[in-house]
């Protein structure tokens, strides 16, 4: 939006994120909860990780393989990328104005955040249940 489209809304619409149409935009507020839901994940992700400073292989593997540490893991990876993916497609669709190089960067992103929120699950759930 141009800086005229945002003088024209409501101070509620604002807030909101709601233009003339009256249409949230809907990523906006999923990039806010997916970074509020960060905020403790990424606490407990840091104090996982600091400890298991220390600890030898199988204490280490025990302490990730507890189920609401994977749950948790899970959680933050899930949160983690979305919002990554979010964001990114904003850059994307501000700052690339060839609709072909627009369309192909936003598969780009969509496909490489699927594909490491693919990975990363895949390796925490081998951890937790093997």
């Amino acid at each position: 939006m141009s800086h005229n489209d945002h003088s024209m809304r409501t101070p509620m619409g604002k807030v909101r994120y709601l233009g003339s149409a009256k249409s949230g935009t809907t990523h906006v507020w999923h990039q806010r909860l997916t970074a509020y839901a960060l905020l403790p994940l990424s606490i407990f992700f840091v104090i996982l990780i600091l400890s298991l400073i220390g600890k030898d292989y199988n204490s280490a593997r025990a302490i990730l393989a507890a189920p609401y540490v994977s749950i948790l893991i899970l959680l933050f990876i899930g949160s983690g990328i979305y919002h990554m993916q979010l964001g990114m497609r904003v850059i994307i669709e501000d700052y690339v104005h060839a609709h072909g190089s627009k369309t192909a960067l936003l598969v780009a992103n969509t496909f490489f955040s699927v594909c490491i929120g693919i990975s990363a699950a895949y390796a925490v759930l081998k951890l937790s249940l093997a």
